[in-house]
């Protein structure tokens, strides 16, 4: 509540005080003639027990809603000062009234079916707004846009980048490599994916020899004895290169050849080595850690985080990215099947509802208890005048109804009695 708002409320309340005590002065300066001259005018009589039921009516409320918020007039008299003496005890019961009535499953559960809300949350996604033209969608987008631009402010780059690392070294580094590897490659190698590798491997090794027979001629001249005549050199070059191809041609044309066969029996003894060799899973784990022990591959977190955070600032900020349409084309969708999707729509409300009366079930007892806890650390006196500076305005109505009621009650009293006894 704003120190405006209490000073507008302060002064209506001081205006009602007023009047209500204006009244009582002014029956009881009537009160006083009308005793007055009753004698010689007998009429005024009828005015005097009016003026008197009115000033008793006044006075007698003028006590009660006085004995709310304090003392009247100072004086100890019991069951006075209600609101200040007892303000815990209200706090209490209000409390648990707010609980009982209010934070209630059934009482949530039936406001929200009222409410529809996910028709309506469709309606706002998916309409422009008055304001700006704006659908609900593109407010979606532009806000979780500026969440997210905050969210990459406040993050600081090395803890991200050491979280990362973490995650990785965590997940991916520290596990033994060894086992799964081993059985992803025999699952590859029994289906047979490594076949095609075979193939090109002997594709290219075929292509190289036939292309450079006097490469190998070379090379077993190089490496002949030297009294070895050098027409013979040639001969045996020849020949071994028209061996080498032969034979990498027959491993070419027949896929069950003894070497294709022998390559397979090799992989599968290395993927099961992998599995269950520990000199090999040592191995494989030793290869693991000198490579994501390179400092390159350790700097490769804060270099991922750098690129991610510069792409998505620079989505986030462009609201004709693709990021940026993608994201409101896909809430509008979503808008729009909750208008047109009865069932999605059920799903949505029923999600709602077991939501918020969980949160209801679970959470009402400490919900309720914020209203007693505050009252409890309010003092007594302050805690009567923020009450009476709420209501204390419509009470001092009370005490005016009080003082009309009370003057047509002694007139009608004492016109009774007048009529009967004369």
């Amino acid at each position: 509540m704003s120190a405006e708002q209490d000073a507008v409320r302060a002064a209506g309340l001081r205006r009602m005080k007023t009047i209500a005590l204006a009244l009582l002065v002014g029956l009881a300066v009537i009160f006083l003639v009308a005793f007055a001259l009753q004698g010689r005018y007998p009429w005024l009589q009828y005015v005097r027990a009016a003026a008197e039921g009115g000033m008793v009516g006044a006075l007698a409320d003028w006590f009660a809603v006085t004995a709310l918020f304090k003392r009247p007039m100072g004086l100890p008299i019991p069951h006075t000062a209600i609101i200040p003496r007892r303000k815990d005890a209200i706090g209490a019961s209000l409390g648990d009234f707010v609980e009982s009535n209010f934070l209630s499953e059934t009482v949530v559960r039936g406001k929200l079916a009222a409410a529809h809300v996910s028709r309506r949350v469709g309606r706002w996604l998916v309409s422009p707004g008055e304001d700006d033209g704006r659908t609900g969608a593109q407010t979606v987008t532009a806000e979780g846009a500026v969440v997210i631009r905050g969210a990459l402010t406040l993050l600081k780059d090395e803890d991200v980048a050491g979280l990362i690392e973490g995650m990785v070294r965590r997940h991916v580094v520290d596990p033994p490599w060894g086992p799964p590897l081993g059985r992803v490659a025999h699952e590859l190698f029994v289906d047979g994916h490594h076949r095609p590798v075979v193939d090109m491997l002997v594709d290219r090794a075929e292509e190289w020899l036939d292309g450079n027979q006097g490469t190998v001629i070379d090379l077993v001249t190089e490496r002949s004895p030297s009294w070895v005549p050098s027409v013979l050199d040639g001969v045996v070059g020849y020949k071994v290169h028209s061996e080498l191809l032969k034979f990498v041609r027959a491993i070419q044309t027949d896929p069950q050849h003894r070497v294709r066969r022998s390559i397979d029996d090799y992989l599968l003894r290395l993927a099961d080595d992998m599995q269950h060799d520990p000199v090999m899973m040592a191995r494989v784990d030793r290869i693991k850690e000198s490579t994501f022990d390179d400092p390159r591959v350790r700097g490769f977190a804060a270099t991922a985080w750098d690129q991610a955070k510069a792409a998505l600032l620079t989505a986030v900020s462009d609201p004709d990215s693709d990021l940026s349409r993608r994201f409101t084309g896909l809430v509008t969708e979503f808008g729009q099947r909750l208008c047109d999707d009865d069932e999605l729509a059920g799903k949505v409300d029923g999600w709602l509802a077991d939501t918020a009366s969980y949160l209801v079930r679970r959470y009402r007892h400490e919900a309720a208890s914020i209203i007693t806890e505050t009252v409890e650390r309010w003092d007594g006196e302050e805690t009567s005048a923020k009450i009476e500076l709420q209501v204390g305005k419509d009470l001092q109505f009370i005490r005016i109804n009080g003082t009309v009621v009370g003057s047509l009650a002694g007139l009608v009293i004492f016109a009774i009695a007048q009529a009967v006894f004369g």
